[in-house]
């Protein structure tokens, strides 16, 4: 075995000399990373991907290339600094290589080695040892989520699990997902799905280096109610939130038998860009445009500043107008499973359909405390002149109530809010499979004035200062495959509008206690399934009874539900 590694380590070299030969089309200063892709055996390997990501300028496209017949690859024209190369290729592992310097002075010459899995098996057999718990490493991302998202190093092959090659039964071929469910995740907004039965889809067109294009469908009927919806997203770097992104949703509800028709439209698109090797800047809008008794359109922007001050810490500036879709850390395929259920909650005031709107400003610090350990101080202002509140009442109960039909939950404009708020975020990697995030935040929500004399429900709301406590944690079986994580927030008094939605939508919190399982079935079919179970305020906590003039109602600043289905990965 000696003399195969000490061969392997000769016809390394000799590939090494060889680079030193290769044509670049450099520039004056030299500034070029050239390389060659080899199987663990040391045979070049051609057509594999390679990706270059300047270090530093997060969000920024990388370069993009394929190995040629002898395996090898070259680019020039690089800025001085330090870069990533990612290695991918159908068959083998993922191979990352890191902190490559392009100095203006020689070019970069490298050999990458993509391992298989049993290869990388056969390598912790040899030397019979264990990975270092050291070897997970935070990686924070520049979104406004600003999640952390887990990656695993072994030796010179990293494994980076929100890589497409990550998702069970992922290839480079076209490929697909079908999901039935039953229940929504958010009732009383008409505007997303109904609290029903639904099929939905999604087609992932792969096209290769050009990009990749994800068709979206979904359908429910219920009593002679349906409700259809079609999206579409296009990425040209094919990862969602780490480069350009545009989209266009369209959903039509039948709401009863005989009408009312909700009609909608959703298009929006998302960049970035780097300035110097520190500040990145993410920035994008969407267009609203909605028919229900009326039209109502909305132009939406959003944008985020991130300057990285030094290694460990970070701080952003943020103006938006909503969460970002992606959080930074999902796939595609959830990335376009999600925006089918994009649109803001639907609201009417005054006979006039209009949306639940918001401008969140936030500046916030990131301070990274170890490679298991983080943290993040943030203050915030909110301001919406259309507030959405959840509640339920058997009838409709007047014109400004819009009721979902297929359940007693309404929305209803709360009308102003205008709140200044901080939070403090710490999160702990545990082990490999154990996480958790702990969240402080104080700011303001609309709750019950205390009046005792009925009146229109908008004029018995006002505008309460609340503390609340969060914390999620999440945890994976290895042995059955079993995904489970769990959260709870805890306020300090009855709010019914939310308190921190940047907040909860960034740590992905909702009010009280919610799950989220994920189960893997076995199969002997060539597809992954899988069974999905969401629920939210599953202790039913927090519900406000008030007396109005058009009736009592019930408000919830977190609806009680329960989302449960099947996905199968084909």
């Amino acid at each position: 075995m000696s003399a195969r590694i000490h061969a392997l380590s000769i016809s390394g070299f000799l590939l090494l000399l060889t680079l030193a030969a290769l044509p670049l089309a450099a520039s004056p200063g030299g500034t070029a990373i050239a390389g060659i892709v080899v199987d663990p055996a040391g045979t070049p390997q051609m057509g594999a991907t390679i990706q270059i990501f300047p270090e530093g300028l997060l969000n920024q496209s990388p370069v993009r290339l394929l190995t040629d017949e002898h395996g090898r690859f070259s680019t020039a024209g690089l800025p001085a600094g330090f870069y990533s190369i990612k290695a991918t290729l159908a068959g083998f592992l993922p191979a990352m290589e890191q902190h490559i310097r392009v100095d203006g002075k020689q070019a970069a010459l490298l050999q990458i080695v993509l391992g298989s899995l049993f290869s990388s098996f056969a390598e912790l057999r040899q030397t019979n040892q264990k990975s270092a718990p050291d070897d997970w490493t935070w990686v924070l991302r520049t979104s406004a989520a600003t999640r952390s998202v887990l990656r695993w190093q072994d030796a010179s092959i990293p494994l980076d699990e929100t890589a497409p090659q990550s998702e069970a039964g992922s290839s480079d071929a076209d490929h697909g997902r079908m999901m039935v469910t039953s229940g929504a995740d958010r009732p009383g907004s008409i505007a997303d799905m109904p609290n029903s039965p639904a099929t939905a889809f999604i087609y992932d067109l792969s096209l290769k280096s050009e990009g990749q294009l994800l068709m979206a469908g979904q359908f429910s009927y219920e009593d002679a109610m349906s409700s259809v919806a079609m999206a579409s997203e296009w990425l040209p770097t094919s990862e969602a939130g780490a480069g350009p992104s545009t989209s266009v949703l369209v959903r039509e509800s039948r709401l009863t038998p005989q009408g009312p028709i909700f009609r909608g439209l959703r298009l929006s698109h998302e960049d970035g860009l780097a300035i110097g090797d520190r500040v990145s800047v993410r920035y994008g809008a969407e267009l609203l445009m909605a028919g229900f008794n009326g039209t109502t359109t909305a132009l939406r922007p959003h944008a985020e500043m991130a300057v990285q001050i030094a290694s460990t810490w970070r701080t952003s500036l943020i103006v938006a107008t909503r969460p970002w879709q992606d959080g930074g850390v999902q796939s595609a395929w959830q990335s376009a499973a999600d925006m089918l259920d994009a649109f803001p909650t639907l609201l009417v005031r005054n006979g006039q359909p209009d949306f639940e709107n918001g401008l969140h400003e936030e500046l916030s610090v990131d301070h990274t405390l170890s490679p298991r350990t983080d943290i993040s101080a943030a203050v915030y202002h909110d301001s919406a002149t259309h507030t959405a509140v959840i509640g339920r009442s058997a009838n409709a109960i007047g014109p400004d109530f819009l009721q979902s039909y297929l359940s007693e939950a309404f929305a209803y404009d709360g009308g102003n809010l205008d709140s200044s708020g901080a939070r403090l975020a710490f999160r702990q990697k545990f082990s490999d499979n154990l996480t958790a995030a702990v969240v402080y935040a104080y700011a303001g929500a609309l709750a019950p004035d205390g009046s005792t004399v009925p009146g229109d429900l908008r004029s018995e709301l006002t505008m309460r200062y609340f503390q609340s406590v969060a914390t999620r944690a999440s945890a994976k079986l290895p042995r059955f495959g079993t995904e489970f994580s769990a959260g709870y927030k805890w306020l300090n008094g009855p709010a019914v509008s939310r308190q921190d939605a940047y907040g909860e939508s960034l740590y992905n919190l909702d009010p009280y206690l919610s799950m989220q399982i994920r189960q893997p079935l076995p199969s002997s079919f060539p597809c992954h399934m899988e069974l999905q179970a969401d629920v939210g305020n599953l202790l039913a906590q927090g519900y406000v009874s008030i007396a109005t003039s058009d009736g009592a109602v019930v408000l919830v600043p977190s609806y009680r539900y329960i989302r449960g289905g099947v996905s199968i990965q084909f």
